[in-house]
């Protein structure tokens, strides 16, 4: 097994790992607006700060789960030209792709964590619930790593590619 390999391995475990969290967020989104409709229509009584919940578990099932969306392959891609070209070049256009998702994601990682450190001291929170933004804005920019780290990988297997003769 290469280190190449072995740096897959390692990124489909954490895009894996850290896909439950997504899961979870999705799921107390289902429960949050099940609880809220049936509270709202039966007793009156909606849950309170349910439109801030579903904000906050939204972006955090989305961030959660873009390391498992792109490490399955189940991300937008648009290559019915690329994929009439030869195999070198192919790998030459997606190893150009990759690069720029690097940079890309690691812009992303380098806002989410100023723009969490800029919630934090401004001490800004939900509007309703006065939940803080700056942990789950943390949580965001941590959850880009491993796609940073899933295109570092794509990248060195596509040079390869390019490489190989």
């Amino acid at each position: 097994m290469t280190r190449l390999d072995k740096f897959e391995k390692f990124n489909k475990k954490i895009s894996m790992s850290i896909e439950w969290v997504g899961v979870a967020a999705f799921l107390l989104m289902m429960t949050i607006t099940t609880v809220d409709v049936i509270g709202a229509k039966l007793f009156l009584a909606p849950v309170f700060g349910a439109l801030d919940i579903m904000g906050i578990a939204q972006m955090v099932g989305m961030t959660f789960a873009v390391a498992t969306t792109l490490v399955l392959g189940r991300h937008v891609q648009v290559e019915f030209f690329v994929m009439l070209l030869p195999k070198r070049s192919a790998a030459a256009i997606d190893a150009f792709v990759n690069f720029l998702g690097i940079i890309l994601f690691a812009l992303i990682v380098w806002r989410l964590f100023a723009y969490g450190y800029e919630l934090k001291v401004d001490g800004e929170v939900s509007s309703t619930a006065r939940i803080p933004f700056y942990p789950f804005v943390y949580a965001a920019a941590a959850s880009c790593i491993p796609v940073c780290l899933i295109y570092i990988h794509m990248f060195i297997d596509s040079v390869q590619k390019v490489n190989k003769k």
